[in-house]
Order: structure tokens, then sequence, then C-alpha cells
């Protein structure tokens, strides 16, 4: 109920990537029931048949990945302060972002039900002429339950996903999760190292850095008296604070150079990008194997081509080099962005690249590989042979927007994730046409590192192939 509600109220753009994430779904549905009636009218083809269904993986693989995307952005269940205590905690939170999740793939799959039922003439006639009852069995009956588990694979899939995904983490050390949990003094988790004087409960509210408005004028006098008296510890007197030679106390709460919280720690650079290489070359060495060895078996490939099972082995570990290599290239760029004495704006837009280069650059590497490998098919394609069939077409279609979808999706999450930081240069004067050259640089940036990197991959995938 509470998800149907979440829905029922969000706002337009994000209920026009709910709306997305229904279609590919309705998408990826239909081309598993397509592949159920192709088994059901070719009885005596059921290596087709499983070809066709293995096809299917890589539009369920784009899906899950879109409505992932969609799941991290989603505001209705992002934790907010407060809703733990009315029963919404992380945990609760991510039940949501999966319920949500399976409720826009089951609509998918209900349109995806209802539009092949219309094919197949079940509803209201056969339409097209009949000209896609090659595909659809259109006059055997259609076996409820085999559809109903294809159906429920996109909902289930992707729900499993967004709930592994987006479950509470702890973000501790590991030195620290392996301590036994315990309780200090009022409740509060671990032990504290240094030993208490007589007298400290008595003096915790005047040793308490946060509390109400009106208190911190009061608390930072008393912090700093506690710092001057001597406690007795063992029989020694030492202070609770160390001196700092001069240097004024801090006090937690008040901000400044005086704020007791330290900085967030600067992120490291990924770390995939070696692994990521060395696969991209293990694919592209497959491929060049495929290419010189002279072997008689082919795989059917869609629109119309053949070659033998290496090249799909080849392809398929292309397509994961640059995924995993796509956050390091994107962190590589920004670092190249700031390098040879930068100004403002080429600081800004570098930086802003290096923190988002895991967010932004596993969509990136995906589409950079998706393109590459329509690029490569429309480079083999001969007008002269087979025509493409229109689930083909669908499924190229699916497969690219899909991809789109998830970087555009992820670019929105990471201008939610930098939207203090954004309105923090807005009140520092910084005119809105700068950030808005940099968002411009950044872009040009990563189209000048990964077009031609598509263009590369794509030629030297097409060349097994080519005849």
């Amino acid at each position: 109920m509470l998800a149907l509600r979440l829905t029922r109220v969000a706002r337009p753009a994000v209920q026009l990537r709910r709306l997305l994430v229904a279609l590919a779904s309705a998408g990826t549905g239909f081309l598993l029931l397509c592949t159920l009636g192709h088994a059901m009218s070719h009885p005596e083809d059921p290596s087709g048949s499983l070809l066709r269904l293995a096809w299917c993986l890589t539009p369920l693989a784009a899906t899950v990945h879109l409505a992932l995307a969609v799941a991290r952005t989603d505001p209705g269940t992002r934790p907010r302060p407060g809703l733990a205590a009315i029963g919404l905690g992380p945990a609760r939170l991510m039940a949501v972002s999966a319920a949500t999740t399976a409720l826009s793939c089951l609509l998918g799959s209900m349109l995806a039900l209802l539009f092949f039922l219309h094919l197949r003439g079940d509803l209201t006639g056969m339409p097209f002429d009949g000209a896609a009852a090659d595909f659809l069995a259109a006059g055997s009956p259609l076996p409820l339950p085999a559809a109903l588990t294809l159906l429920a694979l996109v909902p289930a899939i992707a729900s499993v996903t967004v709930a592994l995904v987006l479950r509470p983490r702890d973000d501790r050390p590991a030195s620290a999760r392996r301590e036994a949990r315990s309780y200090g003094r009022f409740g509060a988790y671990g032990r504290t190292t240094a030993r208490e004087p007589f007298g400290a409960y008595g003096r915790f509210r005047a040793r308490r850095g946060t509390g109400e408005p009106g208190d911190g004028a009061k608390a930072a006098p008393a912090v700093v008296e506690e710092q001057q008296r001597p406690g007795t510890d063992d029989g020694g007197a030492l202070p609770l604070v160390p001196d700092h030679g001069g240097a004024p106390p801090l006090v937690p709460g008040h901000g400044g150079a005086l704020d007791g919280t330290l900085p967030a720690a600067p992120q490291e650079a990924p770390k995939g990008l070696p692994w990521g290489v060395a696969v991209l070359a293990a694919g592209l060495a497959v491929e060049a194997y495929a290419h010189r060895s002279a072997g008689s078996a082919h795989t059917p490939l869609p629109a119309g081509l053949s070659g033998a099972p290496s090249v799909l082995v080849g392809w398929l570990l292309t397509a994961v080099g640059l995924a995993v290599a796509g956050p390091g290239l994107t962190h590589l760029c920004g670092r190249l962005l700031q390098s040879t004495r930068p100004g403002a704006l080429r600081l800004l837009a570098g930086r802003v690249l290096m923190a988002e280069a895991t967010r932004i650059g596993r969509p990136l590497g995906v589409v950079c590989a998706v393109a590459s490998g329509t690029y490569a098919m429309a480079l083999l394609y001969d007008p002269a042979g087979p025509e493409v069939g229109p689930l083909t077409t669908v499924g190229v279609l699916l497969v690219t927007g899909c991809t789109l979808a998830t970087l555009l999706t992820a670019a929105v999450e990471a201008k939610q994730a930098r939207s203090d930081t954004t309105a923090a240069l807005l009140r520092l004067g910084a005119p809105a046409t700068m950030l808005r050259s940099a968002a411009a640089l950044r872009a040009g940036a990563l189209l000048a590192l990964f077009g031609p990197l598509t263009l590369v991959v794509a030629e030297l995938a097409a060349l097994p192939l080519t005849p």
C-alpha cells in the first residue's frame, strides 16, 4: 500500500522514469512471448528456439539495469531523518523500492501480454492480415503457465536485483565490525577508551556539544571549564583534552575551525581500469583468433549474420571490459582536464568527473559497448542479404534505448548528489553560466575519449565477420 501511494504522489519526472521501466519491461516480455510462439510453431527446431531465448538475455539485462538506475534515483524511497521512528528504516525503504520496481515491471508485462494476444488475434481478430502468424503461433492455444512464467522473469529479477543492491550496509571498518557490540553510558554503542572520573555523568549536559539552540552559548564555556579542571584517574591528575600549545579548544557543534567533525576523506580512483583493459584485450584477441580460424561451426547472429561461437565470446568479453573500464576511464578523463595549469572552469569540471567516475562511468561503458556492437552490425549489413526482421529491430531499439535511458538516469542521480555543492557555489557568487560551461566541458571531454574508443572497438569487432 505504501508503494502504491508513493507511486501515485510522485513528481512527473519520477513518473516518466517509471514509465520508461514499464515500457522496457513490456518490450522484453513481448520478445520472450515471441520466443514461446516460435517454439510452438516450430517444434522440430528446439535449438533455434533455445538460441532465440538466449538472445533475449541481452534486453533482459538492459531492462534490469534501467530499473536499478531508476530505483536509485527515486526520491520517495530516499532515507530521511525521522523516518525510522515511524517504522521506515533502511530495510523498509529497500523493500518499498523493490515493490515499486516490481509494480512498474508488472505493468509492462501486462501490456506485453495484451499486445501479444492482440497480434495473435485472440482479442479482436488477426491484425496486419496475419503477417505475424509465423512467430506468434496463432493457430495453437497459448499455454498460460508458460506465458506467465516468462512474463514473471522481468519483475522477479528486477525486484531482487534492486533489493540486493539497495540493501542496508554497515559502513564501519572491518575492525570495528568485528568487535563485540556493547553499550556505553546512556545506551551508546561501544566502550570509551578513557575512564571517566567521578561526577562525569552529572556534568554530561554541560559537556554536550549539541542540543537545544539556546544551549550553545552555555555549553562552550562549560566545555572549556571542564577541560581546564583536572580529573583523577588512577591517582594521576591528567587533563581530559590534551593541550595544543595555546590553541583554542575544539568545541563540537559550533562549525568553522572549531567544529569537531572531520571532512570526508577524498575518494580513491576506481581500481577496475587495469582489469577492464585486460578483459577488453582478451575479447579483441578472441575475435582476432576467430577471424583467422576457418571452423565449420557457425552460430546465427542478428540481422542475418553468422559466425563462429568464439565471435560471441569475444563480443561478450569486449562488452564486459568496456563496462569495467568505464569508471577508470572517466576518472582519467577528469584528471586530464586538470593537467597543465588549469583554470577555475577546467578544475571544476575535472573534479566533478573524478567524483562521479563510479556513478557515471559504468553506464557510459555499457553505452560504449552497445554503440560499438550496433555500429559493427551496421558495417556488416548487406542490402542483398537477408532482411532484418521486426524482432531484431525491436531488440536493438530496446537495448539501445535502455542503455541511453540508464545513462541519463545516472546523470540525474549525479546532479542530485551534488545539489548541495551547486547551491554553495551559487551562494558564493559563481555565475550560472560557468556551471553550464563546466557541464558542457565534461560532456565534450567524455565524448572525445569514448567516441574514438567506440569506433575502434566496433571496427575490431566487425573484423571476424568481414568476408
